[in-house]
C-alpha cells in the first residue's frame, strides 16, 4: 500500500478556476455547517446539491437544503435535488441515546433553527439532476457525499458512466479500524444502506473515502466558535453558522461529555477544497450486507501483499489545524 502526500494547496488553488461540486446530504446539524461553508467558499463552486434520506427525512433534507441556501443567498444559486424517502430507522438499541438523530439534531435537523421557506416551483429528484449536471459537465465535476450512498448508487444505475464521467469522487464514510458510530462495527452513512456503499465503493472511478479514523479528529473548540462567531458578524453566514455550532457544542457536551465539536463532514469539505496536510493510501475494500453485528461495517484488507489493483484512496491522516483554519478562513471571508 502506497501513501501519498497532498501538499500545502490553498494560496495556489484559490487561484485557480473555481472547482465545481455537487454535495449529496442529509442534513442535519453536521451537514449543514458544511454546506454553509461550501456555498461560502470562492474556490468552490457548488452546482448542485442533492438531498437523500439518512438522518432526516429525504423530504427535511431537502427543505433544510433549500434554507440554508435561500438565507445565505450565494452570487450563483446551486441546483437543488428532492427526495421523498423517508428517514433511516436507528438501531432499537441506539434511538433512544446520544446517538439518536432527532436527539443530535433537533426536530426538524438545524438544531433550534426555525426556517421557512417557500415550495419549489419546479422540483428536481436529486439522482436526476446529479445525472444531469455530469452529462452538462463531463469530467469536470467532483461529487461530496455527506449522507448515505444510495443516490450515488440508483444513478450509476440510470447512467452507467456516470462515475467515470466525474472528475471525482469523495466520500465520507465507513471506518478503517475505530469501529463504527451508530453500532459497535459500522458507520452510519454506509450501515444506512450498505448495498448502495458496496457498489458505490468499487465503481470504476477516481473514489477517495474519508473514514470516522480521520474525520473525528478535527473538534472546534468553545474559544475556535467564539471567534468565528465573530468573524461572520455582518456576513452571510451571521445567521447560520454560530447557531449551527453552538449546538454542536451543547449536544457534544450534555450527550457525549464531550468539551468541543467534531464535524466530520466538514472535514470532508476542507479535504475536497485544500487537501492540505493530508496522505491517502490506497486500500481495498469491502462492505459488510448481511452480518447481524456487523452488517454496514467497511473491511478493509491491509495485508501487506501484492494486489493487482487497491481500489479506493483512503485518507489516513488530516492535519486537524488545517481544517479549523480553513473555518477560520472561509468566516472571515464571509464577515468581511
Amino acid at each position: 500500500m502506497e501513501a501519498v502526500t497532498r501538499p500545502q494547496s490553498s494560496s495556489r488553488r484559490r487561484l485557480e478556476v473555481p472547482r465545481k461540486l455537487i454535495i449529496d446530504c442529509d442534513p442535519g446539524v453536521g451537514d449543514a455547517v458544511a454546506l454553509a461553508v461550501a456555498l461560502c467558499d470562492p474556490s468552490l463552486e457548488v452546482v448542485g446539491i442533492t438531498a437523500t434520506a439518512g438522518a432526516v427525512s429525504g423530504e427535511m433534507a431537502a427543505r433544510n437544503i433549500q434554507a440554508i441556501v435561500e438565507t445565505l443567498d450565494p452570487r450563483r444559486w446551486p441546483r437543488v435535488g428532492v427526495s421523498t424517502a423517508p428517514a433511516v430507522a436507528l438501531p432499537p438499541a441506539e434511538s433512544g441515546s446520544s446517538s439518536g438523530t432527532v436527539m443530535k439534531n433537533g426536530p426538524a435537523g438545524l438544531g433550534d433553527l426555525e426556517i421557512q421557506v417557500a415550495d419549489l416551483h419546479n422540483p428536481r429528484d436529486s439522482v436526476r439532476l446529479m445525472t444531469d449536471l455530469v452529462r452538462e459537465s463531463p469530467n469536470d465535476i467532483t461529487l461530496l457525499t455527506l449522507g448515505p450512498l444510495t443516490n450515488v448508487e440508483l444513478a450509476c444505475e440510470r447512467m452507467p458512466s456516470f462515475a467515470e464521467q466525474l472528475l471525482g469522487l469523495v466520500c465520507c464514510c465507513g471506518s478503517v479500524a475505530v469501529g463504527g458510530d451508530v453500532t459497535a462495527a459500522a458507520e452510519f452513512n454506509v450501515w444506512a444502506d450498505p448495498e448502495a456503499a458496496a457498489v458505490v465503493l468499487r465503481v470504476p472511478a477516481a473514489r477517495t473515502m474519508i473514514p470516522l479514523d480521520v474525520s473525528l479528529k478535527p473538534k472546534l473548540t468553545y474559544e475556535a466558535v467564539s471567534q468565528i462567531s465573530s468573524a461572520v458578524r455582518g456576513g452571510p453566514l451571521a445567521e447560520l453558522l454560530p447557531r449551527l455550532l453552538s449546538w454542536q457544542l451543547r449536544v457534544s457536551h450534555e450527550q457525549l461529555g464531550i468539551e468541543g465539536a467534531h464535524i466530520p463532514e466538514l472535514a470532508a469539505l476542507a479535504f475536497v477544497a485544500e487537501c492540505a496536510g493530508s496522505t491517502t493510501t490506497g486500500m481495498s475494500v469491502e462492505v459488510e450486507t448481511s452480518g447481524n453485528l456487523t452488517r454496514g461495517a467497511t473491511v478493509f484488507d491491509r495485508r501487506n501483499v501484492a494486489r493487482a489493483q487497491t481500489g479506493i484512496d483512503v485518507v489516513d491522516a488530516l492535519d486537524p489545524q488545517c481544517i479549523v483554519n480553513y473555518l477560520m478562513r472561509i468566516a472571515s471571508l464571509a464577515g468581511s
